[in-house]
């Protein structure tokens, strides 16, 4: 798979390491080469490409699926392949010079190694996993113990674990690997060393690396790193270990031979007891020393420079342009020039440089020249003064180009006369170029999804004769029923990789009429729909990862409800509230049973009232994807359940392997720490609606907050809103977003686009929280790339720039803030966060914690700017810069804001501005 990567000033594209922690690895992204519309082709492979076309012609699909130039006619004399030396430099004056800084990367190859030898104490063993590249290395590590049911993964016991060690909740250890004494200057090893005990009861050592430098983490064959301790460990791909007949491998790294162990499937050992019952203790004979070497890539950045100088010749009055960079390898310059600030590429007349040709007359393709020093590459160009602009990019191999952050780098040239201007036929044969690509990428999607469409008529004509009417099953029925449904899916996604990006004014249009009358008219009372609440609610998360720790949450919380009401806040998010296998609520076991560690069901009732009548709604988090079994079935697995919802092991998906359900495959991601809910079975949604109903009833919950929604389809949520009917809903859609090794794509809209299906299946009756738009903010704020927050088409990046109306922002929460930390905001920067959702449209969120902190003065100011001046979740946002240093936009025509260093001050005109509040590296103004 190959990936773009957003480097610091320009875009490269190169191929994903061998060994990926899936969960960490964004979709592959939309980019460019050349400025224009995006095409449906995305430049990161040629298998991407061939997906459409079978012809490998890589220059070609290289190009098309490119921003494409607009062009003018070429207007040149033959090419020169052997052009005389260019004018020699008569002019000192140094009329341009600007350096370009690339982060480039490279692959580097090495080895991970593991190693099981016998320790000092010839009872005990020691295993050593080692890596030989450069990085800041964590062993990412937990323990299997005999007959464990469920998780694969627990913490293992104490004397086990290394020194500088970090406990990772309940079930796993982070250990730093240390440079090993046996490194050399020119070998650099880091390992990690794990004293095991005799006589215990741990089956397997489980472990992925993670290197901390580029955040990437390592697998092995797309799963978790498996050492048996036990010879009846049932084999399989990821094991690391030797087979039976194997022996102790002795020998340090690099005086053995590299062995990687390739698995084949075997059948499980006999089990030794019919009952179940294992002997706990692994003894010594079991193990066999071994030693395993596994090769890894990692992508190494490396910093190197475009420069570009311009002088006068005084002989010939043009300008000669001479670029030159340090980047190693052949380099091709694809170049052009342009006439105005249109920057419509046209190929220069002759001379140009030896080993220039014309790309499809569009644009002059010139191989650098090696530098005397040896280091480097560089190029001279002669250019006439009628001439506005040179564009250009650089190619370095079919399948890596640098370019300026997705457009072409663009140097202006010194202009002397007036400027002349291609004619309009030049123009309209660049225009229809244009379309005709366009056309034909349409045709080839349209190719694509014929095979779809072609099954679901097969599966629907099979369906409804009348002989398999008669035959066929009323479950085989559903089984066909349940493959066309997911047969549409996967062509509606397709249809919607395909087309302009969502726009929330069309799918709201008459929402945001009535609401329009509600402005005009303000007794009348405001639109309200679950996935808006009114439109203008802002939401206070009511807790933090350890709220649970004192006992009473709910009452400490009871004190602070008329502060949260005058702060502004209408809505507040409580925490679970069932019975729970974790204390913070997230593990439900008896739903019905509502004396949780945040306290009594009495309390809650308590608490919700209290909100009520300061005027706060209050959001119930459910947690409707997963349920913690109370007890174990035949085969000593964990799937039975008990309490009011005493369901059996039908109401699990089947395609979890941990706890052996019996209903249908899984609609969405399983979560594998307890048993995932199988959401197609009628008699489960229709306990779980009756279950909601009884907590807006009972609790008086107003709406909810949905956990985990990845794990099941958003038709099933519709189902469960319509009939609980909340004021408002918000689910849960975290996914990763697009990186190349630890570095953030540019381009989300695959990342936004799964959150905005996840709306739609829906129906729009719940919103989601806008996880790109807060992962592009952590980007931009932590490298000073504010340019990140503006996408391709001047809006803003997230969910808030497609369906801003279903958008829950938020820079912190209780999962990545807080104790947990697991993607914590730019510390220092949280108000430059809230400076930017607090004041643009969507349902604006605020963690609990930031609130009773010393950001309380200037969020409650936020707050009060927002309502104010009536900002609401579908307000209009015109972005006025997105720089290095600096985003600006104003809102509404009402209010302005800038964050970063940069410099911004709203237009002036016929609107007067005030400045309304200013913190550090952000302002926001006011219109008077």
């Amino acid at each position: 798979m190959s990936i773009c990567t957003t480097t610091t000033t320009t875009t490269t594209f190169s191929l994903d390491p061998l060994f990926s922690f899936n969960h960490y690895r964004g979709r592959e992204r939309e980019s460019s080469i050349h400025r224009s519309k995006p095409k449906l082709f995305s430049l990161t492979s040629s298998s991407n490409i061939s997906l459409f076309n079978s012809n490998n012609n890589y220059d070609y699909y290289s190009y098309a699926s490119c921003k494409s130039h607009k062009f003018l006619a070429p207007k040149f004399e033959a090419f020169a392949t052997n052009t005389d030396t260019l004018e020699s430099l008569q002019s000192s004056d140094v009329l341009f010079d600007q350096t370009f800084p690339i982060n480039r990367t490279e692959l580097v190859e090495g080895k991970i190694f593991v190693r099981l030898d016998q320790g000092k104490d010839l009872g005990n063993w020691e295993l050593t996993v080692g890596c030989n590249l450069p990085g800041k290395w964590i062993l990412h590590w937990g323990v299997s113990r005999v007959d464990d049911v469920g998780s694969e993964w627990d913490q293992p016991p104490r004397d086990m674990i290394p020194p500088g060690s970090i406990p990772i909740k309940d079930y796993a250890i982070d250990t730093p690997m240390k440079k090993s004494l046996s490194s050399t200057e020119a070998d650099t090893f880091y390992e990690v060393r794990i004293d095991l005990k005799a006589n215990n009861d741990i089956s397997a050592i489980n472990f992925v690396l993670k290197d901390e430098e580029t955040g990437a983490w390592y697998q092995h064959k797309g799963r978790d790193f498996k050492v048996p301790l036990v010879s009846y460990v049932k084999e399989d791909a990821n094991i690391i270990g030797p087979k039976k007949g194997f022996s102790l491998w002795p020998g340090a790294l690099g005086q053995i031979s590299s062995i990687l162990l390739k698995s084949d499937t075997t059948n499980d050992k006999n089990q030794e007891d019919s009952s179940g019952s294992r002997n706990l203790k692994v003894e010594n004979s079991q193990l066999e020393g071994f030693y395993v070497e596994l090769p890894i890539t990692k992508e190494v950045i490396v910093d190197n420079t475009i420069s570009v100088s311009i002088r006068k010749c005084s002989e010939t009055a043009k300008n000669i342009l001479y670029l030159e960079t340090d980047i190693p390898g052949d380099i091709l310059l694809h170049w052009g020039v342009c006439r105005d600030d249109l920057k419509w590429w046209e190929i220069p007349p002759a001379p140009h440089p030896p080993e220039t040709k014309a790309f499809k007359d569009r644009a002059l393709r010139t191989k650098l020249q090696s530098r005397e020093s040896g280091e480097g590459s560089s190029v001279q160009l002669s250019l006439g003064e009628e001439f506005s602009g040179f564009l250009f990019v650089l190619k370095l191999n079919d399948s890596t180009w640098i370019n300026d952050m997705g457009d072409d780098f663009y140097i202006p040239l010194p202009l002397s006369g007036s400027l002349v201007v291609g004619n309009i036929e030049d123009q309209s044969e660049g225009v229809q170029m244009e379309v005709t690509e366009e056309a034909g990428q349409e045709e080839s999607i349209s190719a694509f999804t014929d095979g779809i469409i072609n099954e679901i008529r097969h599966l629907v004509t099979d369906i409804s004769s009348e002989k398999n009417r008669k035959t066929k099953s009323k479950e085989a029925q559903e089984s066909i029923l349940q493959e066309i449904e997911k047969l549409a899916a996967e062509a509606y996604s397709i249809f919607r990789s395909s087309v302009p990006t969502f726009s929330d004014e069309t799918i709201v249009e008459s929402e945001a009429a009535v609401e329009t009358k509600t402005l005009v008219l303000p007794d009348l009372p405001p639109q309200i729909s679950s996935g808006t609440g009114t439109g203008y609610e802002i939401l206070c998360q009511g807790f933090n990862w350890e709220s649970h720790k004192s006992g009473r949450w709910y009452m400490e919380l009871k004190e602070k409800a008329a502060e949260l009401a005058s702060f502004g806040f209408t809505v507040i998010w409580l925490p679970p509230p069932t019975e729970s296998v974790s204390p913070e609520g997230y593990m439900p076991k008896d739903l019905y049973n509502l004396n949780s560690r945040y306290g009594t069901i009495d309390q809650l009732k308590d608490v919700v009232k209290s909100f009520h009548e300061v005027g706060i709604k209050v959001l119930g988090d459910a947690v409707l994807n997963h349920r913690c079994a109370h007890s174990k079935n035949a085969n000593g697995i964990w799937n039975i359940f008990g309490g009011r919802l005493n369901w059996d092991d039908r109401a699990i998906v089947a395609d979890d392997p941990h706890f052996q359900g019996r209903g249908n495959k899984s609609s969405g991601d399983n979560f594998h720490a307890a048993p995932n809910i199988d959401h197609s079975q009628d008699f489960v949604r229709k306990d779980l609606k009756e279950w909601l109903c009884w907590l807006r009833e009972e609790i008086g919950y107003d709406g909810w907050r949905l956990d985990f929604v990845r794990g099941f389809w958003g038709g099933y949520v519709k189902d469960y809103l319509e009939a609980s009917e909340p004021y408002f809903a918000v689910g849960e859609y975290w996914d990763s977003l697009s990186y190349t090794y630890g570095e953030m794509d540019h381009n989300q809209d695959a990342h936004r686009q799964r959150i905005v299906d996840w709306i739609n299946a829906t129906g729009g009756t719940a919103g989601a929280f806008d996880v790109t738009t807060k992962g592009i903010l952590h980007s931009a704020l932590e490298r000073c790339e504010y340019w990140r927050l503006s996408d391709q088409k001047g809006k803003p990046p997230g969910v808030l720039g497609w369906w801003p109306s279903r958008a829950v922002t938020f820079i912190e929460n209780h999962d990545t803030g807080s104790t947990q930390g697991h993607w914590r905001f730019p510390s220092g920067k949280e108000m430059q966060g809230y400076a930017y959702t607090l004041t643009h449209p969507g349902t604006p969120s605020v963690f609990f914690d930031h609130i009773f902190s010393h950001y309380k003065t200037e969020i409650a100011k936020l707050i009060s700017i927002r309502k104010q001046n009536k900002i609401h979740c579908r307000s209009t946002v015109k972005i006025c810069k997105a720089e290095r240093d600096v985003y600006a936009a104003i809102m509404d025509e009402k209010v302005a804001m800038k964050i970063g260093p940069g410099h911004f001050e709203p237009p002036s005109g016929s609107q007067r501005w005030s400045l309304a509040l200013e913190g550090r590296d952000y302002k926001i103004w006011e219109a008077s």
